[in-house]
């Protein structure tokens, strides 16, 4: 049996994807949701994985739900297989 585990730079172009999407920085949207930027920017690069609260500072920010995010995420995940 493999192992599975969640690539964060499909994490990080899922976020980067929606924050683009709606036209807002990353400089923005690490105010809006209370992170730093540089800290932004490393989930973007998947450089690091976001929690759980994090993401959801994320996706509030941006007014798009956790789960659209998600699915972003299983979607990319299923077509880079």
């Amino acid at each position: 049996m493999s192992e599975t585990y969640l690539d964060p730079k499909v994490v990080g172009r899922a976020i980067a994807y929606f924050r683009k999407k709606k036209n807002i920085s990353q400089e923005v949207l690490s105010g809006l949701s209370d992170i730093g930027r540089t800290h932004l920017s490393a989930i973007e690069r998947g450089e690091r994985k976001p929690t759980l609260e994090t993401l959801y500072r994320i996706s509030s920010a941006m007014n798009v739900s956790m789960t659209e995010i998600v699915a972003e995420i299983e979607k990319r995940l299923s077509t880079d297989c």
